[in-house]
């Protein structure tokens, strides 16, 4: 696929995943490819664009729909072309109940693929893709299904009631693109953990990408699986496993090249490691820039030196602000769906709404000459809010191009404020929230005087 240009940007979900992609994938997966007003192609664009929207009821998409918000990706069935479409839920909320996972997944895979080489930069004198991962957890609706599927958590009071979900997610360090995560359960017998979900998800990089990570990922398991996929990584490690991977002092400026072995608990815990599994690489310690008083404990397998080592590991806090836009702005930090399928079509569907804001936030950085972790995502994610009732209404190719222009502009003029005071805490640290107290039940005292 061509570079997106202008013209392109906001029909990007019709040229990267058309509807004759769609019918080509359901004949690859022997599944059969519906004609209807509510195809493949409708549903998955509709649930990516109740992400888009504030309100993100079923209702609001099927009135989308009607509006003509679908484009050319409704067939011209009878019920369409006779203006008979009914404005009930109940036909959109069967069909997105039976839109294939599988189709979901390569929605997501195909938008990043499609666009990621186009998004993305390489670090410089590295000319290779850097992607940053880190984990989270989404807090689920309480049905039967959710609860054996993502069992709640429990403490010295009892079993909680929100169903959670553990999510694994690569993110491009520049572009800030998502991959489709890997899930599973945080509690409950069948909870895995994060470093688990990291090796499935690795799987879905590129295959000449640079893994990023903070030391919960700089165990040995993780660091072997990367090195095992022919990637480069940069890991910080805890003072504790640095001291033994170096089997001497830390001292700030130690660069030493090493083979890291893997330590009886290692062979252990994880029986599948073959024996003297062993990783060739180099051990950093430096000064952490932004609290000199702590030393950063840093294994990497690049040929870089130590100063531009440490400038990529900077860039980790990104993931942070990744996440959160995730979370609040496209609305992740609770799910609606009410089965373990539909939670996971939803959840992918969302990152893929995720990744259109931020292929606009590229290409308008690239109009303001600035990167595009200048640009907010939440402000952004408004300017196309905005703009997307006039993109779908144009009625010629001059105008589309005129809005879509216009959209670009007032989109490159969200960049972050530059303070003339420091801001109470960093933007890329989180806030920790309020907590409310249990709300008690009120039993009601009967007037005896009755």
């Amino acid at each position: 696929m061509a570079s997106p240009d202008q013209s392109q940007l906001l029909r990007l979900f019709q040229k990267v995943a058309p509807a004759s992609w769609f019918e080509q994938v359901c004949h690859e997966q022997e599944y059969p490819f519906r004609q209807g007003v509510y195809s493949i192609a409708v549903v998955a664009w509709l649930m990516i664009w109740q992400r888009l929207q504030s309100k993100r009821s079923l209702a609001a998409a099927v009135q989308c729909l009607q509006q003509g918000g679908a484009g050319d990706l409704v067939p011209a069935c009878k019920r369409w072309t006779e203006d008979q479409v009914s404005s009930a839920t109940g036909g959109y909320c069967q069909a997105r109940q039976k839109l294939p996972t599988l189709i979901a997944k390569q929605v997501n895979q195909r938008i990043v693929e499609q666009l990621g080489s186009e998004m993305q930069e390489g670090w410089a004198g590295l000319q290779r893709p850097v992607f940053l991962i880190d984990g989270s957890s989404l807090q689920l609706q309480h049905t039967r299904s959710l609860v054996q599927g993502f069992p709640p958590g429990h403490n010295q009071h009892g079993d909680n009631h929100w169903p959670v979900m553990k999510i694994v997610v690569f993110h491009d360090v520049f572009s800030g693109l998502a991959l489709p995560p890997a899930l599973g359960a945080m509690y409950g017998n069948t909870a895995v953990s994060e470093q688990g979900l990291a090796r499935e998800a690795l799987s879905r990089l590129p295959a000449e990408a640079v893994v990023l990570a903070d030391c919960n990922f700089g165990i040995f398991r993780f660091a072997y699986d990367v090195r095992q996929s022919q990637r480069g990584m940069v890991l910080r490690l805890t003072q504790e496993r640095a001291q033994k991977v170096l089997g001497s002092e830390l001292v700030n400026g130690i660069d030493r090249h090493l083979v890291w072995q893997a330590s009886r608990w290692d062979s252990k815990t994880h029986p599948e490691l073959p024996p003297q599994a062993s990783i060739e690489g180099r051990v950093l310690v430096c000064e952490n820039p932004s609290r000199p008083e702590e030393l950063l404990y840093l294994f990497t397998t690049l040929d870089l030196v130590a100063r531009e080592i440490l400038s990529i590991y900077k860039l980790r806090w990104n993931i942070e602000t990744d996440l959160r836009s995730l979370k609040s702005t496209v609305g992740l930090h609770q799910l609606s769906s009410k089965s373990v399928a539909m939670a996971e079509k939803e959840l992918l569907l969302a990152i893929a709404a995720y990744n259109l804001i931020r292929t606009v936030m590229c290409l308008a950085a690239r109009r303001a000459n600035v990167t595009p972790r200048q640009l907010s995502f939440s402000f952004v994610r408004n300017v196309v809010e905005a703009a997307l009732p006039g993109l779908e209404q144009a009625s010629s190719e001059a105008e589309y191009e005129r809005l879509l222009d216009r959209m670009l502009r007032f989109a490159a003029q969200g960049k972050h404020a530059k303070r003339a005071q420091r801001r109470s805490y960093p933007r890329t640290v989180w806030g920790q929230g309020e907590h409310f107290p249990a709300r008690k039940r009120v039993v009601e005292k009967r007037d005896e005087r009755k």
